[in-house]
């Protein structure tokens, strides 16, 4: 006797095969969503950094910032550099302070902190004392190339915070110095 029906192989039920198309739709979700992802990620840009805007961003990385744990300083090649137990700015540093003071208010940043500081030779007073003169000689420069001296603060840091061995004469010579220093509340 022939049976009522024909045995259908299980690959043409209608339920046959849903495991595999549930796995072949999850592996294709996963490779479309790495692709946003990745596609996106190129499209990225840097947020501006506490208020800072990309062109400011630009600007201030142009001129040789780098963002420190105290704001964006000068970087080291830029900074202002004095000789021993002198708070005078360098004639040669005078016209590269007023280009950066003009770069800076071009684009809207006219407050600035400026910190004086020293090797460590001489009394921590004494030393104390020349760093603010220092950070001061700055800010006049600053002044003259149109800040507005109540945006600038200033602070002696004495020998406070060195950025070079002060066992040797360059890494000394390498401390007399000024560093400006954008900050964005």
């Amino acid at each position: 006797m022939t049976p009522a029906y024909r045995p259908t192989e299980e690959s043409q039920l209608p339920h046959a095969g849903l495991p595999d198309i549930r796995r072949q739709a999850a592996r294709a979700l996963v490779v479309v969503v790495v692709a946003m992802a990745a596609a996106l990620s190129g499209c990225r840009t840097t947020p501006p950094a506490r208020g800072l805007t990309q062109v400011q961003l630009a600007v201030l990385q142009r001129e040789g910032f780098t963002l420190t744990d105290v704001g964006w300083e000068l970087g080291p090649s830029e900074k202002v550099l004095f000789g021993f137990d002198e708070d005078v700015i360098p004639r040669e540093r005078i016209a590269g302070i007023l280009h950066l003071a003009r770069a800076l208010t071009g684009i809207g940043i006219d407050h600035v902190r400026v910190d004086g500081h020293t090797d460590d030779i001489g009394t921590a007073d004494y030393n104390q004392q020349l760093s603010l003169r220092r950070a001061e000689a700055v800010a006049r420069v600053l002044v003259t190339a149109g800040f507005e001296r109540r945006n600038i603060e200033v602070r002696g840091m004495g020998k406070r915070r060195p950025v070079a061995d002060n066992r040797t004469a360059g890494g000394r010579a390498e401390n007399r110095r000024a560093s400006i220093v954008v900050t964005v509340e």
